[in-house]
């Protein structure tokens, strides 16, 4: 381990292609951009080597899956291993015939693949069809358990997982250093205004109190720019970037606009949570004697 435990830290927000070697091309061109600046981790947002492809529900999009490892984990690791940084990718993954999941790797500064978080929450909501494409990380194996990294561990999870305050429990519980949530999530264009600012709202609030409940740093990448849906089967999607970085206060270290691509850049120092927990010891004070229900679907 490391005697100086503080590092930084990239958020990548970009847009997407349909081509997905003019992609990961791009990303790498921020990836750079960020390792130049001094990032040693850089985190990019959910399924960057392609459009939003779950806007519709088509049996031709599973042949973009890949396994893992696969070309994907093979770039990023050439390239993390070159510049010398953590990367945490996004691939769309087959496992087997008929088993495929939207998972996140996390490359280390070697270019070794340290590790893999298959997303444990699935969406299914006009426009957000994943459930057609995705099957959850199995419960024995993928949930809620940190990356061990050269830089520490990392709480990898996926998108929709942000909204839930058990996974970021969990992952705290485990050891997790930092809290990363590689996301794709917009407006729909017939959102007014009003709704468009309570969405983006919630989004960003809800991670910032998994930040404070957790006394932990949280890195969330989003994409940005507007992606029609394929054959016009619905209204399409605008990416509302906004990515960000706060602290482990729920403090903003970085925040991106809405629009264009960037490289947001924050320092993370992972012994803060200790001096937080030290004041603030809501692990200390939890009553798991009578968290029993958590585990009930419904307290009927």
């Amino acid at each position: 381990m490391r005697h100086n435990r503080s590092f930084t830290a990239a958020a990548i927000q970009q847009s997407c292609c349909t081509d997905r070697e003019t992609n990961l091309a791009h990303s790498a061109r921020l990836i750079e951009n960020a390792a130049q600046r001094g990032a040693d981790l850089v985190v990019l947002q959910e399924l960057h080597t392609s459009p939003y492809f779950c806007q519709e529900q088509a049996v031709s999009v599973f042949d973009r899956a890949e396994p893992i490892p696969g070309p994907t984990t093979r770039y990023l690791g050439e390239l993390a291993a070159e510049l010398g940084v953590v990367i945490v990718g996004s691939v769309f993954e087959k496992r087997m015939a008929g088993v495929h999941h939207n998972t996140a790797v996390v490359l280390d500064s070697d270019g070794s693949l340290a590790g893999t978080y298959r997303k444990m929450h699935i969406p299914d909501d006009p426009g957000f069809y994943e459930k057609f494409y995705f099957t959850p990380g199995d419960a024995s194996r993928d949930a809620f358990r940190p990356v061990a990294t050269s830089l520490g561990w990392l709480g990898v999870m996926v998108c929709w997982d942000q909204w839930y305050p058990e996974a970021a429990r969990l992952m705290a519980l485990a050891g997790a250093e930092v809290l990363i949530y590689p996301t794709a999530i917009g407006w729909d264009p017939a959102d007014d205004l009003d709704e468009q600012a309570r969405q983006l709202d919630a989004w960003v609030t809800v991670q910032r109190g998994h930040a404070i409940a957790n006394n932990l740093p949280v890195i969330a990448p989003n994409r940005h720019g507007f992606e029609a849906a394929p054959d016009d089967a619905g209204d399409g999607i605008q990416f509302w970037g906004s990515s960000f970085i706060c602290g482990g206060q729920g403090e903003y270290l970085a925040r991106s606009a809405g629009e264009g691509d960037d490289v947001l850049l924050a320092s993370i120092d992972p012994d803060r949570t200790d001096a937080l927990r030290r004041i603030w010891p809501y692990l200390r004070d939890r009553r798991v004697d009578a968290y029993d229900h958590l585990t009930r679907r419904v307290r009927d």
